[in-house]
C-alpha cells in the first residue's frame, strides 16, 4: 500500500433497545363505611368498567379486603387513583385506593 490509498472501515450501528415502562396496579381496598353502588359508580366513571366488571372488582375487594383494579402506567395509575380518591373525599367517604409497582 502507498501513503495515498484510502483504507475504508465499515461503520457500525448500535440499535437502543428502549425499555418498557415499568407497570402499575392500582388497588382498591375495602372498607366498612362506603356504600358498594358508590364503589360500584366510582369504577364505571373513573377506569371506564362496565357495570358488572365493576360489581366483580367491588365484591372481590368486599370479600378479600383488596382488589386489582387495572395495571397500567404509573403516570396513568397515579391519576386514576387521585382521581377516585378525590371523588370519594367529595362525597364524604374514606374510599382507599393506591397504585404499586408490579413485581
Amino acid at each position: 500500500m502507498s501513503d495515498n490509498d484510502v483504507v475504508l472501515t465499515p461503520k457500525t450501528k448500535t440499535k437502543l433497545k428502549l425499555d418498557k415502562p415499568k407497570l402499575y396496579k392500582v388497588i382498591l381496598f375495602n372498607d366498612d363505611y362506603t356504600p358498594r353502588e358508590f364503589v360500584t359508580m366510582v369504577l364505571k366513571a373513573v377506569f371506564r368498567m362496565s357495570e358488572e366488571a365493576g360489581y366483580r372488582v367491588m365484591l372481590t375487594a368486599h370479600k378479600l379486603g383488596s382488589s386489582v383494579v387495572v395495571v397500567c402506567t404509573k403516570d396513568i395509575a397515579e391519576t386514576k387513583v387521585k382521581e377516585a380518591m378525590d371523588y370519594a373525599k367529595e362525597a364524604g367517604f374514606p374510599l382507599m385506593l393506591t397504585a404499586e409497582p408490579e413485581e
